[in-house]
């Protein structure tokens, strides 16, 4: 990562792309040092709330390998999407979300979960934007209000925690997986049977730090510099070398956010 305000690194042979962290404002240039070193040339943090997504941005601002997503996560449906759609125009913001449907904790009722989904599907369409989805318990509503509202040309489902039906349905709507640490998890067998079955041009990597961190570091905070974890369990899934993974992973992410990386 080149730049006065940049961490320098490169002790990897391999290069990766977080395409899903959370950077924290504090930690951030620790953490990129340490993602450099491992091999991380690029990282997307992603906004969760207008807090959340103004931090970002500041971030993306700093550093100049890491981008910045705006959205509203579906805990935080409930205070809308007042102040996220002016964030869209900054150079550094290169996606809509995370937004989606978390049906499992329920933070915010259902029914304006699905109308704030609805409504930041429309700002990435009417911005051009991918959009990046958070679906949890909900595969069934999320996958209706896109058919209702029309899927973005580039759409990721973050975090991607079904099995084969759900990502065949992923794909067949032209939407990306992301796979996270949970995919290195003993009991994730629906998501490990999801990768072998998904072609690997349809397959982003991430980490969601600080949150999943993979094997061998699990039940620890999570950076973006495990984020080469991940990949190499995607490899294993796919019976092909690790370098292709990487390979493929950093054109696949650089296309999908519209990035150039050196």
């Amino acid at each position: 990562m080149a730049g006065a305000a940049d961490p320098v690194g490169g002790a990897s042979p391999l290069r990766w792309i977080d395409n899903h962290c959370h950077l924290d404002p504090a930690t951030a240039a620790s953490q990129l040092r340490d993602a450099a070193d491992a091999g991380v040339v690029a990282c997307i943090t992603v906004g969760t709330t207008l807090t959340h997504s103004i931090e970002a941005v500041d971030l993306a601002s700093r550093f100049a390998n890491v981008y910045a997503t705006a959205g509203v996560h579906p805990h935080g449906a409930s205070d809308g999407i007042e102040g996220i759609e002016e964030l869209l125009a900054h150079p550094k913001v290169v996606a809509v979300g995370e937004a989606g449907l978390d049906f499992h904790y329920d933070y915010s009722p259902r029914s304006v979960q699905q109308d704030v989904f609805a409504r930041q599907v429309a700002l990435a369409h009417r911005h051009d934007l991918p959009l990046v989805i958070h679906t949890r318990e909900a595969w069934e509503e999320t996958f209706a209000v896109l058919d209702v509202e029309g899927v973005p040309a580039r759409t990721v489902f973050h975090c991607f925690t079904g099995g084969p039906a759900e990502a065949e349905a992923c794909v067949a709507r032209g939407a990306f997986l992301s796979i996270s640490g949970i995919v290195t998890f003993s009991s994730a067998y629906d998501v490990r049977a999801a990768v072998a079955a998904t072609p690997l041009d349809r397959l982003l990597v991430e980490t969601d730090s600080p949150y999943l961190a993979p094997v061998p570091h699990r039940g620890r905070a999570n950076q973006p510099a495990h984020v080469g974890l991940v990949g190499a369990a995607v490899a294993l899934q796919k019976g092909v070398e690790v370098t292709l993974v990487s390979l493929r992973t950093m054109t696949s992410t650089m296309h999908f956010y519209g990035i150039s990386v050196a």
